[in-house]
């Protein structure tokens, strides 16, 4: 079993800032790829931000220059800073990790249960 556990939503004004942190647990040999997803009111789930094990990051256009993703190897976490909020950045937040367990067990995609995030205008 593995567990996504994510943090740091709530509701901040426009301008504001605020971190988010996942912490994956559970039995796994290692995570490869991790990421931030975000769900709006009424919309479909989509990409923020990406990292692989090596450090490789990509962004959804609309967050480029506002939102840093990082993660700790060691302590099996993804982080996502987010600054210059605004409006249209409210949704649930939801992280995803590619776990890993090892020959001859197939890598899969475990999801945390999300965090939801709130800008006031």
């Amino acid at each position: 079993q593995v567990q996504l556990v994510e943090s740091g939503g709530g509701l901040v004004q426009a301008g504001g800032s605020l971190r988010l942190s996942c912490v994956a647990s559970g039995m796994f040999y290692s995570i490869n790829d991790m990421g931030w997803y975000r769900q709006p009111p009424g919309n479909q789930r989509e990409l923020v931000a990406g990292i692989t094990r090596g450090g490789v990051i990509n962004y959804a256009d609309s967050v480029k220059g506002r939102f840093t993703i990082s993660r700790d190897n060691a302590k099996n976490t993804v982080y996502l800073q987010m600054n210059s909020l605004k409006p249209e950045d409210t949704a649930v937040y939801y992280c995803k990790a590619e776990i890993s367990r090892g020959y001859p067990y197939k890598d899969f995609d475990s999801w945390g249960q999300g965090t939801q995030v709130t800008v006031s205008s």
